[in-house]
């Protein structure tokens, strides 16, 4: 081996072996078992940033580790290359989509192989290709004839700034979640996926995710949000129709005293059409059109509303309710209507004092009354009824079940349970996406392509309109298409593409067998591979990604092409990558590279003015308190990068960026390296030694304990926790121990540090593989070491030596103990004066000093 550790040098060359060599590839094996490692696959945005790089470095060991055990591994790696990140970025760099994606591809493959990640690159994918997206139009073909599928007019939320329909879970805090700009509600005609058939099932088997965090099953089941109550039917005065109204308080419904509806409901503009109130009903829907809508936001605002102008009947107490339109009621709850209960809900009073409407206690409490006109809360406790009919005197508990009993009984409602999760909307006005494979006829209306002429391609020769609009509804060649039922020549297809989560649904399914093109995917291989073993990604996906994939595979099943519902068997969301940030009074953020000094004593590059040291947060690009990975692997290599990256912090927890830790990392490996050349020329030829630690003696046999104990330690915290830091502190502390060795020549010593270095190049290869396949070859293997075994330890090796210590007080033999033979002299004395019969002697009196003979006595003077 060379003299000098070179990482660059080193890892270019294991690089290239481990290409030529093919030795990540893999294929199905009915006789090894499986393993699937699956990181999240990035958007091609250009560069990867250390997000990526931990996130990838934490798979990675995973998948050398399983290797190394005998599992045949499945590690992939793709593009999820539709969608608005890609297509805004191109937008921001005068660049073409297509072009622009498919140039940061080639640049991140080549960033990725730079790290020596263990990808099959053979199974690589990228979204935008027509062998992709073809099969899941053809899926949404499928999904159209069974209804899955549907098409209706709806109020959405859209962004001007990116001229699309998101989600709702694709708005945060009523912004986008791409651009950051504002929300606003538009009535568009959409297309959707029925995933609310599904909830119910999302839900139940949540509780059958047992290696899934909690965090991530909590914010899927109150994303979800199943609510168990009544569905209460209100007549609209002088009409023959009804308001229907979700609750889970219909013990409260002879309380109720007005009817809210959401300003996006469609019976608020028909109600207050020709009535005094459409002109201020209209500003009102207009202006609650741009505020944030989601659920967290509406609870912070002001409770207003406006009149409509018209009345409904409580079915139960026949008074006659006004009918507001209010910003708190939210179509994506119930029915968009609130009966409005204000004498036991607090919204509701708060409007009912704003709007002087009337409040009827329904519900007091078991010891008092409650008057409602010197009322300043509304109560929401429990307790008898009042005023409720034939109910009065009831525990409410009770007259949940009861008044939902008597409104089935009476066709005034019915028991129901409803669900917060909405149906899924995939229309995107966007152009960078895969088209939905839909035809508008004006004889025959909504027509699905024959699936023999799929895929419908997206155009890649045109260019984006002013603003970043989409080309497809202007350009004839895609646009103009003949009607497959009646033959019309003036049909059209469908301009909207699908949402990029699609994409992402089904992907892992899709690299147990790339190629396939006779179908999503073959059908045996997806029975080998999947579901995914390890999934691991970013705890941000814990909504929207991880609850399309579960049920896009449910999907999948009903149509018979998977046999599981879930698609990832254990999860992992790893922490952020952190770091001050710095700034300048001028100039802003400030780049580390734009930052003279360390600590709190920096300036700017600029203008040299004295600079302000941020708080540590997040690593972004508008803040930038970024590192460039590549400026990384040019100073330290490959291998320290990944290293600080999974000895910094645990993987669930967040990583704080540090130079100096970076820098350690760096030196432990040439401390091993100096260790190994050290001893190379003597053990390379040695038989390593296998026995037990008692056929050695002194520092060799400590040797031989410490190398079983750090493979039961390594061993342990990547398969149980995954907590690589602690894994390598134990190879850190076995390399201590080696250093500490005696460098006489002895047969016996040589063996035992032969098997020593074998044993510490095996487990740090997950970690820094291509060091570890360097001090492999030194050590004379011709193959990789990930065709290697993984170490195992011996549990005889494990047992403690114990030491028998005398206690004595004024000379006085008063007890013994045992004792791990490891233990230091503060550790004895602890023990000696704790010990029950030692007290006894000491009687209280003050112990004047403590003597310790090492790992022989301890005499107490008092």
């Amino acid at each position: 081996m060379d003299e000098r550790y070179e990482p660059r040098a080193l890892e270019s060359k294991w690089q290239k072996f481990w290409e030529e060599t093919k030795l990540f590839k893999v294929d199905e094996n009915p006789d090894k078992e499986k393993y699937y490692l699956l990181e999240m696959f990035p958007y091609p945005s250009g560069n990867i940033h250390m997000g990526h790089v931990r996130n990838y470095t934490i798979g990675d060991v995973v998948a050398r580790y399983k290797r190394m055990q005998g599992f045949n591994v499945l590690h992939p790696m793709g593009w999820d290359a539709f969608g608005m990140p890609a297509e805004n970025a191109a937008i921001a760099n005068n660049s073409h989509p297509a072009k622009w994606t498919y140039e940061n591809i080639d640049a991140m493959r080549s960033q990725l192989k730079s790290i020596g990640f263990s990808y099959d690159w053979d199974r690589e994918i990228a979204t935008c290709r027509p062998e992709y997206y073809r099969w899941e139009q053809w899926l949404f073909l499928k999904m159209y004839e069974k209804g899955m599928a549907y098409r209706k007019e709806s109020f959405v939320n859209w962004c001007e700034d990116c001229q699309t329909v998101l989600a709702n879970e694709q708005v945060e805090a009523g912004l986008c979640w791409r651009c950051g700009e504002q929300v606003r509600q538009k009535k568009l005609w959409q297309w959707f996926f029925r995933i609310t058939d599904y909830a119910e099932d999302l839900l139940s088997y949540c509780e059958k995710l047992p290696g899934w965090p909690d965090k991530v099953i909590t914010m899927q089941k109150n994303w979800i949000g199943k609510s168990v109550g009544a569905e209460i039917r209100f007549p609209i005065e002088n009409t023959d129709e009804h308001i229907p109204v979700f609750t889970t308080r219909q013990d409260t419904v002879y309380g109720a005293t007005f009817m809210c509806l959401a300003p996006e409901h469609p019976l608020v503009i028909k109600l207050s059409k020709g009535t005094r109130q459409e002109k201020d009903v209209f500003e009102f829907i207009d202006r609650i059109s741009s505020q944030d809508r989601s659920s967290r936001a509406v609870e912070s605002y002001e409770k207003e509303g406006v009149f409509t102008g018209a009345y409904c009947i409580n079915p139960l107490s026949g008074i006659r309710m006004p009918i507001y339109t209010a910003n708190f009621a939210l179509m994506e709850y119930g029915t968009g209507a609130v009966m409005s209960v204000p004498a036991h809900d607090q919204r509701d009073f708060e409007f009912a004092r704003k709007y002087d409407l009337d409040i009827v206690v329904v519900v007091k409490p078991y010891d008092e009354d409650l008057d409602p006109v010197s009322m300043t809360e509304a109560y929401a406790g429990e307790g008898t009824m009042v005023n409720s009919g034939p109910f009065n005197g009831m525990d409410n508990i009770q007259a949940l079940d009861e008044i939902a009993s008597y409104l089935e009984q009476k066709s005034l409602g019915k028991k129901t349970v409803s669900f917060r999760l909405r149906d899924w909307g995939i229309s995107r006005q966007r152009y960078w996406g895969a088209p939905i494979p839909i035809i508008h006829c004006k004889t025959c209306n909504i027509v699905p392509v024959p699936e023999e002429d799929l895929p419908i391609l997206l155009p890649e020769d045109t260019g984006l309109l002013e603003g970043g609009k989409s080309p497809l509804a202007t350009l004839e060649s895609f646009v103009n298409t003949t009607c497959p039922i009646c033959g019309s020549r003036e049909a059209r297809r469908e301009t909207d593409t699908m949402d990029t989560f699609v994409e992402s649904s089904w992907y892992y399914e899709r690299y147990c067998s790339p190629n396939c093109d006779s179908g999503m995917f073959d059908s045996k291989s997806v029975d080998y591979w999947m579901p995914v073993d390890q999934y691991i990604g970013g705890v941000e996906h814990a909504i929207l990604h991880l609850l399309y994939s579960r049920y896009y595979t449910r999907v999948l099943k009903d149509f018979g092409l998977v046999k599981y519902k879930e698609p990832f068997t254990r999860l992992l969301t790893q922490g952020m990558v952190c770091k001050e940030t710095v700034s300048c009074p001028e100039h802003g953020f400030l780049l580390p590279e734009e930052v003279d000094g360390t600590g709190e004593d920096r300036g700017c590059k600029k203008c040299g003015q004295a600079t302000t040291v941020g708080r540590v947060e997040k690593m972004s690009k508008s803040k930038k308190n970024v590192i460039d990975p590549n400026i990384l692997l040019e100073k330290y290599g490959a291998d320290t990068t990944r290293l600080f990256c999974l000895f910094a912090a645990p993987p669930e927890r967040d990583l704080e960026w540090s130079e100096q830790g970076v820098e350690g990392g760096y030196r432990f490996l040439n401390r091993v390296w100096r260790l190994a050349q050290n001893w190379m020329d003597s053990i390379r030829e040695a038989e390593p030694f296998d026995g037990r630690p008692d056929q050695v003696a002194g520092d060799a046999r400590d040797v031989v304990k410490k190398t079983h104990e750090a493979i039961k330690k390594v061993t342990k915290d990547i398969e149980d926790r995954f907590h690589f830091n602690t894994a390598i502190s134990a190879v850190m502390e076995l390399v201590n121990t080696l250093y500490g060795v005696e460098p006489d020549k002895s047969p016996q010593k040589i063996g035992v540090m032969r098997f020593a270095l074998e044993s510490v190049t095996l487990l740090l290869s997950p970690i820094v593989p291509h060091f570890a396949e360097e001090l492999w070859n030194a050590l004379g293997f011709e193959t990789s070491i990930l065709l290697a075994s993984w170490p195992s330890y011996r549990e005889d090796a494990l047992v403690k030596d114990e030491l028998l210590i005398v206690v004595q007080v004024n000379g006085k033999l008063r007890s013994r103990f045992h004792v791990d033979a490891d233990a230091d002299d503060g550790t004895l004395k602890e023990m000696a004066l704790s010990d029950e019969r030692v007290q006894k002697f000491i009687d209280g009196n003050p112990v004047k000093k403590v003597i310790v003979v090492k790992k022989k006595l301890v005499n107490i003077v008092v």
